[in-house]
């Protein structure tokens, strides 16, 4: 990690939550971003379409920890919460390049800014729950892991009309057998685990980042990142291209596994 790298990432995450104050992210009516992507002028009283529901993928484990090895494809998934206008800026940034992600939602974050959630569907990227209010869900009771997975999933309903793509459990890269049960019974089929930590939220520079996926990263690889991290919006750039140079294409998770 050198100087230049923490200063750099800093400013830019700086300047991006300066300008979230200055526009408002939390309503699609004050939200500049969201604005711009809701009906269209032509269609002002067409309703935005269901999100795409849960699938099952025969072959594929109940917990899911990377796609097909034989295929030049990787997906980027990101845990959602933080600052609106981060996650912007990496949506932006990552459809710039043509790459499209995956964004575990924290419940309680879509919640306090609901025009998100379209904003993520709009770019074609994978919605998904990441529970209610981002808990060590492995060590709740059942009915308490049951509510942080219903929980989200009746917050992304309503917002989109599914209960999103993927459900990740919190605080832990694999649930249990009693979570992937609970989900299971929610309707996720799957559960979406990843096989590259970027250890993006120990902030350890953009460099850092870069380089810690993409010394594991390969084909069929699934790759935990965060929004509200200025490291990982200052990564990301250079990721994609890392990506690029090495012929591997940023997809969806649910295109990473059809």
């Amino acid at each position: 990690m050198t100087t230049t790298d923490r200063r750099g990432a800093l400013r830019f995450g700086a300047g991006l939550t300066a300008a979230a104050l200055t526009t408002g992210c939390s309503t699609t009516a004050r939200d500049p971003v969201a604005a711009r992507h809701s009906a269209s002028p032509a269609h002002p009283a067409r309703a935005a379409p269901a999100a795409p529901a849960p699938r099952r993928f025969p072959g594929q484990p109940a917990q899911i920890d990377h796609g097909p090895r034989n295929r030049p494809r990787v997906a980027l998934t990101f845990h959602g919460q933080g600052e609106p206008a981060i996650a912007y800026a990496l949506l932006k940034e990552a459809e710039r390049a043509h790459a499209r992600v995956t964004v575990l939602a924290v419940g309680t974050w879509l919640d306090e800014h609901p025009a998100v959630a379209r904003r993520i569907l709009d770019g074609g990227h994978d919605l998904g729950n990441h529970t209610l209010n981002h808990r060590d869900i492995n060590t709740m009771s059942e009915a308490e892991a049951r509510a942080e997975i219903t929980g989200c999933a009746d917050r992304i309903r309503r917002l989109t009309g599914s209960i999103g793509t993927w459900f990740r459990p919190s605080r832990t890269q694999r649930a249990t057998p009693l979570v992937v049960r609970l989900a299971a019974a929610t309707g996720y089929p799957h559960v979406l685990s990843y096989d590259v930590d970027s250890l993006d939220f120990t902030s350890p520079s953009a460099a850092a980042v870069t380089r810690k996926v993409t010394s594991e990263i390969r084909e069929g690889s699934v790759v935990s990142l965060h929004f509200g991290y200025a490291d990982t919006v200052a990564a990301l750039p250079a990721l994609l291209e890392a990506l690029d140079r090495r012929g591997l294409a940023a997809v969806t998770t649910t295109e990473l596994l059809t």
